[in-house]
């Protein structure tokens, strides 16, 4: 068969750099279907790791080991770490352990870890044991420590040297070790019983004198994080100190291990990620996952929600006679609290980002909560004169407008205090705001918008 050309021929211009086009990936899928092995690796081969990840995303579950198979040993390691989890876990299974293992060699520590970290630990423990002794150590170690922690997140591959070599002799190990990272910008200087002294950029090891000790170009303010350290404060501290990269060291300070800025940004995009959901009571779902799962996942908040609703309509039915008596009041009372809702929600979104971002202390706590209070009070206002005012020319009923405007003031007031406080004190209880502030706030602006708008015009109208 001819060749069916590369990722290049398929792009729709000269030098575009989105090479997956939908062309491309049915070549791909019709060449795996065939069995046409040679023409799929012509095709895929000089794929970058994150395209070729994002291929293996596109491709239908059969034909996704089938491609792995195809690439053989020309796999880059490498293409893992940007997969998804549920694909990621779905290849692994499917792989053989002796590849497996090589390519667990290949990889960096911390990328090795995110390869095996959920899988059994009969299972890590046979691949591991294909791999050689030091790069085994090194996964073994960081895999020991518990998820979504600085040990966990780190790599354990860095330079260390003691602080009584010369520049010089420094150098010279660098160039004739083999064991050495691939890149990096740090030297970390230790004493014979591995504690961190401190760091030497390697800027200045290469502007310093052969003769000089590494001593005395040893920079010993260094940031460090506990290997214990949750990767939120991880990922919170390299923002706020504008860190390229960080020590990592046990509970005796012995150096462990190294956090660089690329493993920060995942951090980040991952719980930024895992907020967007838990604010929309959804689970940290990908969007490779089937239908069966994510549907199972929305139930149970989608259920929370309809007892909820349940609990807005019966404080309506408290009121069925006052509405049978004024229709305007079935057609109005939806805009209260739909207005109240949105505003809780804002309120609350900006809560529990603050809270995540520690930008909520004991210190300015109340003077956030204040500031919220007054920024409902006069969207309130606001539109609660708006409101009045398009009634009155909509129904012709001045009553109703004073109502419904008293409704709106109240229930945005009680919008923006339920919208800081819910998530401030779920937070104090130790319980993810990010995940129940959601049903609460809009219980209370539904209730209280339905109850303080049709109460109002039952007194009224009584």
């Amino acid at each position: 068969m001819e060749s069916q050309g590369t990722a290049e021929d398929f792009a729709d211009a000269p030098g575009q750099d989105d090479l997956l086009t939908p062309a491309f990936v049915d070549a791909v899928a019709d060449a795996l279907e065939r069995e046409e092995i040679d023409a799929a690796r012509t095709l895929t081969l000089e794929l970058r790791a994150a395209d070729l990840a994002d291929l293996i995303e596109f491709l239908r579950p059969e034909l996704r080991i089938a491609l792995i198979k195809a690439l053989g040993s020309d796999l880059p390691a490498e293409m893992f770490s940007e997969l998804q989890e549920p694909i990621r876990d779905e290849l692994v299974k499917e792989m053989p352990v002796d590849q497996l293992a090589e390519v667990v060699g290949e990889l960096d520590s911390d990328d090795a870890v995110y390869l095996l970290e959920d899988l059994e630990e009969s299972e890590q423990i046979e691949i591991l044991s294909k791999v050689n002794r030091i790069d085994r150590a090194r996964v073994r170690r960081s895999l020991d420590y518990p998820e979504d922690t600085a040990g966990r997140l780190m790599q354990a591959d860095f330079v260390a040297v003691p602080p009584f070599w010369s520049v010089g002799q420094t150098i010279d190990y660098m160039r004739e070790a083999h064991e050495l990272p691939d890149s990096f910008s740090e030297l970390y200087v230790i004493d014979p019983a591995f504690h961190l002294m401190g760091t030497v950029p390697l800027s200045f090891l290469l502007r310093s004198r052969r003769p000089k000790l590494i001593s005395e170009i040893t920079n010993t303010d260094v940031h460090t994080f506990s290997a214990l350290q949750d990767q939120e404060e991880v990922a919170r501290d390299f923002e706020r100190y504008n860190l390229l990269s960080a020590p990592v060291v046990d509970e005796d300070r012995r150096l462990v291990g190294v956090i660089t800025a690329d493993d920060v940004v995942e951090v980040i995009q991952e719980e930024a990620g895992e907020d967007i959901f838990r604010l929309a009571g959804v689970a940290d779902e990908a969007i490779t996952e089937n239908f069966v799962q994510i549907a199972g996942s929305r139930f149970t908040w989608l259920f929370v929600n309809l007892l909820t609703a349940i609990l807005a309509s019966i404080v309506i039915g408290l009121f069925d006679a006052t509405i049978e008596q004024r229709v305007a009041l079935a057609i109005l009372m939806p805009i209260v609290a739909s207005m109240g809702g949105n505003a809780g929600t804002q309120t609350m979104t900006v809560a529990v980002r603050a809270l995540a971002m520690k930008d909520i202390t004991a210190v300015n706590t109340m003077r956030v909560v204040g500031r919220e209070l007054l920024v409902g009070l006069i969207n309130g206002l606001l539109f609660a004169v708006l409101l009045a005012g398009a009634v009155l020319i909509w129904f012709g009923s001045g009553e109703i407008g004073v109502i419904i405007a008293v409704a709106m003031i109240v229930n945005m007031f009680v919008a923006a205090l339920s919208g800081i406080l819910v998530p401030i004190v779920l937070d104090k209880l130790g319980i993810d705001p990010a995940v129940a502030s959601s049903v609460f706030v809009t219980t209370v602006t539904d209730v209280v918008g339905f109850f303080a708008f049709l109460g109002l015009a039952a007194l009224w109208f009584s």
